[in-house]
């Protein structure tokens, strides 16, 4: 019987991303495998999906299956990671039918699944097959979700008035309010979906972590140690990253197509190093007031730009939940900044290439919302960062770029998140001018180099993929 992996992501288009390489990964290792990928629906905009689905699935090893949307029971919240949890958790009975099926035809090594999927992991051992665990946000973020049920065991309050520094093996300390937004209050249904989730890592057969061991060492050795689950076994953990896209989600329309000429035809024209890169990701928004704050910093840096700018969110949130296609930059940016900016910055509405851009020559930083996917791909390319988090895990992100990796400067926030233009200003002057700049350009070009080892023959992420797939043979 043919062999076969089962790879489910949560929906938003960066866990797809992030899966779809992994499989593409495995396939390099074992040519002869079958990859599947269960595709879900949530009741928000995660990112279009369909496009990249179809390109990969030209692909013949590689199959999505789509499984049945679900009807949510009437709920007023707005917290898209608890919608996710309530979609996948109620998708358990179709996720158990697509394995039965698949089984028919093949030997499943393993179900493979990302944080919000783990519901899932309860079905795949009713059907005697192994559970993997798949960390797209990195080691440092590993060590906190593992930590965190012996956090929650050890503390009475909630994190958001903990008010002290968390001590978390492997990682610098964490300010108790850094904590990803959905586990900060203990009497939060979210907290108590990622406190279920955290505490199925150690029932997995395994654990894939999409980085790599020089970028984060001190993690990745304190997890090996098995430090971070007291009393309880660590599972084998499988460092293989960089898993990134080499190119982007396309779409039919032509736009996409269109801003991807357009953006690196202006990149061509610039000199190497010069400009900044501000991009936030498929579900990161601003408001109005935040835009003009980030349009006046730039203006007054003198720096070259390139700014993918999105709609305000109608509810006034930091993420996506549902989509504004329409833009109109001169009713959102200051008025006259688009002239008088226009021989040295560009502004782009909703999407860029964000690989290319970053690899193109001219790039010399990148102001990014610190999702794990847009790290990774600063780091191939040798880009360092302006940390700016916005939602989930990305506010520990920002401290272990800042703090351990020393890939970012940070972005500060005032108390109620709010970024003046004198700070835009400060960071865009400090990444490219400073002395500290200077220093963090060196380490990334330097980081770069040691990811592409990691991938060579013999590197520790190309050991570890194969370790993984060789544990198979075993099962």
């Amino acid at each position: 019987m043919e062999e076969a992996v089962v790879l489910y992501p949560s929906p938003p288009i960066g866990h797809l991303i992030s899966m779809v390489e992994l499989g593409k990964l495995l396939l390099t290792q074992k040519p002869s495998l079958s990859i599947h990928i269960l595709i879900t629906t949530v009741p928000y905009d995660s990112g279009s999906t369909a496009p990249y689905i179809a390109n990969v699935a030209a692909t013949p090893l590689i199959k999505f299956h789509h499984l049945p949307t679900v009807t949510l029971p009437s709920t007023k919240t707005t917290h898209h990671e608890e919608l996710t949890f309530e979609v996948l958790r109620l998708s358990n009975p179709h996720v158990r039918e697509e394995l039965l099926s698949i089984a028919k035809n093949y030997t499943i090594h393993g179900l493979v699944v990302d944080f919000f999927c783990c519901a899932a992991l309860s079905v795949a051992k009713e059907l005697n097959i192994p559970g993997y665990h798949f960390s797209s946000s990195g080691a440092g973020v590993l060590a906190l979700f593992l930590y965190f049920p012996t956090i929650h065991n050890t503390t009475t309050k909630s994190l958001k008035d903990l008010n002290s520094l968390l001590h978390i093996p492997g990682v610098p300390p964490i300010p108790s309010s850094d904590m990803p937004i959905p586990v900060l209050d203990r009497d939060d249904k979210s907290y108590e979906n990622f406190l279920d989730s955290s505490s199925s890592f150690p029932e997995s057969a395994g654990i894939v972590v999409n980085t790599f061991a020089s970028l984060e060492a001190r993690a990745v050795k304190t997890l090996s140690e098995g430090l971070c689950v007291p009393n309880k076994r660590t599972p084998p953990i499988y460092c293989i990253g960089l898993l990134i896209a080499t190119e982007g989600p396309k779409d039919d329309s032509g736009t996409r197509n269109g801003t991807t000429v357009e953006c690196l035809t202006w990149l061509d024209s610039q000199p190497v190093g010069s400009v900044v890169f501000l991009c936030f990701g498929s579900l990161g928004l601003f408001s109005k007031e935040q835009l003009r704050e980030i349009a006046f910093g730039l203006e007054r840096s003198g720096h070259r730009f390139l700014w993918v700018v999105r709609n305000p969110p109608s509810d006034n949130k930091s993420v996506a939940l549902s989509e504004h296609p329409n833009i109109d930059l001169d009713s959102l940016l200051p008025e006259g900044f688009l002239d008088r900016t226009k021989e040295r910055g560009l502004v782009l509405k909703s999407w860029a290439p964000q690989v290319a851009v970053l690899n193109h020559p001219s790039v010399g930083g990148f102001v990014s919302h610190c999702g794990w996917n847009s790290v990774l791909e600063a780091v191939c390319a040798g880009v360092p960062l302006v940390a700016w988090p916005l939602y989930a895990e990305q506010r520990v992100n920002r401290i272990f770029l800042v703090e351990e990796m020393k890939l970012a400067l940070p972005m500060n926030e005032s108390d109620n998140g709010f970024v003046s233009s004198a700070e835009v200003e400060e960071r865009v002057l400090g990444l490219m001018e400073s002395e500290e700049g200077k220093l963090i350009r060196e380490r990334a070009i330097a980081m770069k180099i040691a990811a592409q080892a990691a991938l060579n023959e013999g590197g520790s992420s190309r050991v570890a993929l194969s370790q993984l797939v060789e544990s198979w043979k075993d099962k």
